[in-house]
C-alpha cells in the first residue's frame, strides 16, 4: 500500500516536471529571437571562463616550464658585474670580477651537492664563408645538456670523456662546436651539418652536433638578459680556456673595456630537494668570505618556482572572478527578460490559477524556462570557448607570428556549467515569485 501509495506520488510529480518543462521549451521556441538574446549574457560568460582559463593555464604554465628547465634540485651561482664607480684616471680599462674556478671546487667539496656544471658565457660572432652569425657562446662540460633536457637534432653534444676509452673533448682541447637551431640554420640553410667547419675567434671548429629548437627561457642571472638555446653555441670548457684566456674583450661603440672573469655560471645539482636551500645558504656564506665584493649572485630554482605557483593561483582566480562577472551580468538580462514575460504572460497565468494550478506550480513553470535557457546558454558558451580557444593561437601565429599558450582546465566546463544553471536558478527564482503572487481574479481581467 506504502509503495503503490509513492510511486503514485511519484508520477504525478513526474507529470508535473514534464509538462513544465515542455511548456518551457514551447514558449522559448514561440520566442526565438528573444530567448537568444537573453541567453547571450550566459553564452559569453560560460565561453569567457573557458578560454580565459585556458590562456591563462597556458601561459603560467609556460612560465613554470621554463623555471622546471633550471631544475628544482638545482642552486645557480652566477658571476654579477659590481656597480662601476666615477670614472677616475686611476681606473684600468680592464674590469676584474665574478667566479674563479677555486669558488667551483669549493662548491664541488660541499656534502649535499652531487653534480656541478661550470660555463663561460660571452657573445661571440661565428663565420662560414660568406654567412655570419652572432651567438652566445657556451663554453661548459657534458653535464650541461641533461641539466637543461637538450634533445639533439643531429649528432652529439660534448663529450667530457672520463667514462669514454678515449679521452674526450674537453680533455684533449679539441676545437669541436655545438650549433643551437637558428644558428645552424643561418650558418647551412641547405647543407648538411655535422662533420663541417666554422670559423670563431680566427680559429676553426668542427661542427659535432645541432640542438633541437627550443623555446627560449626568458631572462636570467646570468651574463645575458635572456637565455635563446636557439642562439646559443657550445665548446668545451678547457677549450675556451686556452683559445680565449681569462680575459674577453668587449668593443662598443668605438670603446674598448675587457673583462677578466674566470667563470659566469656555476650549476650545483644537490641529492634532495629538501637540501635545496641549505645549500643555497652554504654557497652563500662560503662566496661571503672569499670575495671582497658583491660579484656573485645565487639563485635557487625551488623558491622561483614555488613563488610563481602561487602568483599562478592568484591570477587563475582573477580570472574565474573576471569570467564571474560575465555570468552575473548575463544573469541580470535573463531576470529582465523574465520580468517582462510575467507581465506580458499575467492572462496566460490567471487561466492556468483558474484552472487549478497552485503557486508552487506556477513558480516551477518559471524557473524551469530560466533554468532550460541559462543550460542552453552554458552549452553554446562552452562550444564559443572551445573554438575560441583553439581559433585565437591558430590566428595570431598566421598575422603575427606570436605564440598563445593554452591548456585547457577541465573543471572550467564543469564549473562554467553549474554556474550557469545556478544564475539561471538565483535570477528566475524572483520573476517566478512574482507570477505566482499575481491575483487570479485581476490576471484574468488584465488586457
Amino acid at each position: 500500500m506504502i509503495g503503490s501509495s509513492l510511486s503514485a506520488r511519484f508520477a504525478v510529480v513526474w507529470v508535473k516536471w514534464r509538462s513544465s518543462f515542455v511548456l518551457a521549451l514551447r514558449s522559448l521556441w514561440l520566442h526565438k529571437l528573444r530567448s537568444m538574446l537573453s541567453v547571450l549574457g550566459i553564452i559569453i560568460g560560460t565561453a569567457a571562463v573557458i578560454a580565459l582559463m585556458a590562456f591563462g593555464k597556458g601561459s603560467m604554465e609556460d612560465a613554470l616550464e621554463d623555471i622546471r628547465r633550471q631544475g628544482t634540485t638545482n642552486v645557480i651561482v652566477s658571476s654579477v658585474k659590481p656597480v662601476e664607480e666615477s670614472a677616475t684616471n686611476k681606473r684600468s680599462w680592464v674590469v676584474y670580477y665574478g667566479l674563479t674556478w677555486d669558488d667551483f671546487a669549493r662548491c664541488q667539496q660541499i656534502e649535499t651537492v652531487v653534480g656541478s656544471v661550470p660555463m663561460r658565457i660571452f657573445p661571440q660572432e661565428i663565420r662560414r664563408t660568406d654567412k655570419v652569425s652572432q651567438a652566445r657562446l657556451v663554453a661548459t662540460t657534458e653535464d650541461y645538456a641533461r641539466i637543461n633536457h637538450f634533445d639533439m637534432a643531429v649528432g652529439r653534444f660534448l663529450v667530457d670523456g672520463e667514462d669514454q676509452v678515449d679521452e674526450g673533448d674537453d680533455q684533449r682541447f679539441r676545437n669541436v662546436i655545438v650549433l643551437g637551431s637558428r644558428v645552424a640554420e643561418e650558418l647551412f640553410p641547405f647543407e648538411e651539418v655535422v662533420g663541417k667547419t666554422v670559423v670563431m675567434n680566427k680559429e676553426q671548429y668542427v661542427v659535432v652536433g645541432v640542438v633541437r629548437e627550443r623555446t627560449p627561457r626568458g631572462t636570467t642571472s646570468a651574463a645575458t638578459a635572456q637565455e635563446d638555446y636557439n642562439k646559443d653555441v657550445y665548446i668545451p670548457i678547457k677549450t675556451a680556456k686556452v683559445r680565449y684566456g681569462e680575459r674577453v674583450i668587449i668593443r662598443q661603440g668605438g670603446s674598448r673595456t675587457a673583462e677578466a672573469v674566470e667563470m659566469h655560471q656555476i650549476t650545483l645539482t644537490v641529492a634532495d630537494i629538501d637540501q635545496v636551500r641549505g645549500t643555497g645558504e652554504l654557497v652563500r656564506s662560503i662566496l661571503e668570505r672569499t670575495h671582497s665584493k658583491k660579484d656573485w649572485e645565487v639563485s635557487v630554482p625551488l623558491d622561483r618556482l614555488e613563488e610563481a605557483e602561487r602568483a599562478r593561483n592568484r591570477y587563475m582566480g582573477l580570472l574565474a572572478m573576471i569570467a564571474g562577472i560575465s555570468l552575473v551580468v548575463g544573469g541580470i538580462g535573463i531576470m529582465n527578460i523574465m520580468l517582462a514575460t510575467v507581465t506580458e504572460r499575467t492572462r496566460e497565468i490567471g487561466i492556468r490559477r483558474a484552472l487549478g494550478a497552485k503557486r508552487r506550480d506556477i513558480i516551477m513553470q518559471f524557473l524551469i524556462e530560466a533554468v532550460v535557457q541559462t543550460t542552453i546558454g552554458g552549452l553554446l558558451g562552452i562550444g564559443v570557448g572551445f573554438v575560441t580557444m583553439y581559433t585565437v593561437p591558430f590566428l595570431a601565429s598566421i598575422i603575427s607570428n606570436a605564440r598563445f599558450p593554452t591548456q585547457l582546465e577541465p573543471w572550467s566546463i564543469v564549473i562554467s556549467l553549474i554556474a550557469s544553471v545556478t544564475v539561471g536558478v538565483g535570477f528566475g527564482l524572483y520573476p517566478a515569485y512574482r507570477a505566482s503572487r499575481l491575483d487570479p481574479i485581476e490576471a484574468l481581467r488584465y488586457n
